[in-house]
């Protein structure tokens, strides 16, 4: 894995533990859990947490974390990291791969709960100067609602935060920099189910029936008309039909055909555009056929906004561990998707991310033969450190 510029400057004290972290993270990769099953991960960071003496709180939205760091009045901000893997087969081979067949860490979320609790004990060992930090550890990130279900259950509420910052590590972007931006950063993502509804038949006698494979296959078409035709050329959004389901027999014309697939902008009324346009087609398409169209959202996300405000403060704080000329305040968004825009939409602050390596041995997340760059964590703990201690300690809010 590529290693990390010689000019970044991690915090010596966390510099130090580097062959601890890397070992929490590998123990992580080899063990990983799925979305509200995350029991073993959870366990741990509780339990390094509460070594630490800090206030600890579990169980919010299942296995969630949150540890409360105060040092008097003063500002109190939130830093998140998510914990969950993915349902991918591992193919990688090195000892530390996963240990479960069918589930592996295939977007770095080992990585990003170690530079958070690599930061919470650096902090809780030199102690704040004033303010709050909430360590948020939270579950289910990968399309499985975890940021909402720890709103509903009271996150906000129950700890109070004026900010919140989150970070990801993104490869084929140079270890060790920093990336962002003000505004969108990442994108919606608005997962549907449809049900196209017709009458079955027998194969050698299609007439007697109304056929949803002909509907679906036709939709499905349509659909892809949605960004050529209906949104602004010089304005974002991806349309992906992801699944279709339909029949049993070669002889046999089904009852209904189930698809499903998703929907992505950067701007809120892009973003309606599609939902709209999507129920309009299936709809129109299906009953032109003389079938039905049944079509529901099952996971909705905002885009992943960035205040300009929060930006300053997270491009001041990556300089003083990387550098200035490693840290990149006009990033392209990404059309990718992160439940953490629900918790920006309720408190200001910002997603950055964290370069992962572009050489030989990297690979873009969600492929199953990913891993994280374990030269990258102190840096990112470092940036943790210094990014608590600028917006918790200067008074901003």
């Amino acid at each position: 894995m590529p290693l990390v510029d010689s000019t970044a400057r991690s915090l010596p004290e966390i510099d130090a533990r580097r062959d601890e972290l890397t070992a929490w993270r590998r123990d992580l990769h080899a063990h990983p859990e799925l979305a509200y099953d995350e029991k073993r991960t959870s366990s741990f960071v509780a339990s390094e947490l509460r070594r630490l003496g800090l206030d600890v709180d579990v169980g919010l939205a299942r296995t969630g974390v949150v540890a409360t760091l105060a040092a008097g009045d003063g500002p109190s901000i939130g830093l998140r990291a998510d914990m969950d893997a993915l349902p991918i087969r591992e193919a990688n081979r090195f000892a530390h791969r996963s240990r479960f067949d069918g589930r592996m860490h295939a977007c770095g979320h080992d990585g990003h709960t170690v530079m958070l609790l690599a930061a919470a004990r650096h902090l809780a060992e030199r102690g704040l100067v004033r303010g709050t930090v909430r360590f948020v550890f939270q579950p289910a990130e990968e399309a499985a609602g975890g940021a909402d279900a720890m709103i509903r259950e009271g996150l906000f509420e129950r700890f109070p935060m004026d900010r919140m910052f989150g970070m990801h590590n993104w490869p084929g972007l140079p270890a060790g920099t920093f990336w962002m931006r003000p505004g969108p950063i990442m994108a919606s993502m608005d997962c549907f189910d449809a049900r196209i509804v017709g009458q079955g038949a027998h194969g050698a006698l299609p007439h007697h029936g109304i056929d949803p494979v002909v509907a679906s296959a036709q939709a499905i078409v349509a659909l892809q008309s949605i960004v050529g035709r209906n949104v602004d050329p010089l304005r974002s959004a991806v349309v992906s039909i992801t699944k279709i389901h339909g029949g049993d027999a070669h002889n046999v014309i089904p009852e209904t055909v189930e698809l499903g697939g998703t929907l992505r902008a950067f701007e809120p009324d892009v973003r309606a555009r599609l939902k709209a346009r999507v129920a309009e087609i299936l709809s129109g398409v299906a009953e032109s056929l003389g079938a039905r169209a049944e079509l529901t959202y099952v996971h909705e996300v905002p885009p992943v906004m960035n205040d300009a405000g929060a930006i300053e403060l997270a491009a001041a704080a990556a300089a003083g561990v990387v550098g200035p000329d490693r840290v990149h305040t006009s990033a392209e968004p990404v059309l990718g998707s992160e439940d953490f825009a629900l918790m920006l939409e309720r408190r200001p602050g910002c997603y950055v991310f964290i370069g992962n390596g572009d050489g030989e041995g990297s690979c873009m997340i969600h492929n199953p033969s990913y891993d994280f760059n374990d030269e990258i964590l102190p840096i990112g703990a470092s940036y943790w450190v210094r990014l608590a201690e600028a917006a918790a300690g200067d008074g901003v809010a």
